[in-house]
């Protein structure tokens, strides 16, 4: 099986038709560390604006999949190899970023080891879940939000229209 990009992607657009003006894609990852009791989670202290605590993650590169691009920044970010374990959703509010309107694709990963802050992260801690900072970045709060239901249940959550 070849790998997903764009090079061999046969609806790659190779002609001049215009390409349209969209959302930025991001790829968060909610780090589960596997190896401690509670399956404590990994937050970052950004160190670029919007400051605050938030889940690793980051833009998706041109040709890879938003799959490999939420492995790649939980890397760069923690230096955790992490094993995709769930999507928890698409979070899309056209406000959730105040640099521009950027769609999200959330993922729950699993990882063990110890956590280092690098690239973006300015510092990093491992959090319970039910305690977690109050200056979340983002619309982070609502994700994780949502997240302690799909721990709890196993319950994904339902589209929002807003």
């Amino acid at each position: 099986m070849q790998p997903c990009t764009a090079k061999n992607n046969p609806n790659h657009r190779k002609d001049s038709t215009p390409v349209p003006v969209t959302p930025l894609l991001a790829a968060d990852i909610i780090i589960e560390l596997s190896d401690r009791p509670g399956r404590p989670i990994v937050l970052i202290d950004r160190r670029n604006t919007p400051y605050g605590w938030a889940i690793p993650g980051g833009f998706v590169d041109v040709g890879e999949t938003v799959e490999q691009a939420a492995v790649r920044e939980a890397r760069e970010e923690t230096s955790l190899s992490v094993r995709l374990v769930a999507m928890l959703g698409v979070y899309s509010d056209p406000s959730r970023d105040a640099r521009g309107h950027t769609a999200s694709v959330v993922y729950v990963a699993s990882a063990q080891g110890e956590p280092e802050a690098r690239d973006d992260a300015a510092a990093l801690a491992v959090f319970s879940p039910e305690d977690l900072p109050p200056n979340l970045a983002f619309d982070h709060a609502r994700i994780l939000a949502d997240y302690l239901v799909f721990r709890r249940s196993g319950e994904r959550p339902a589209p929002q229209a807003c």
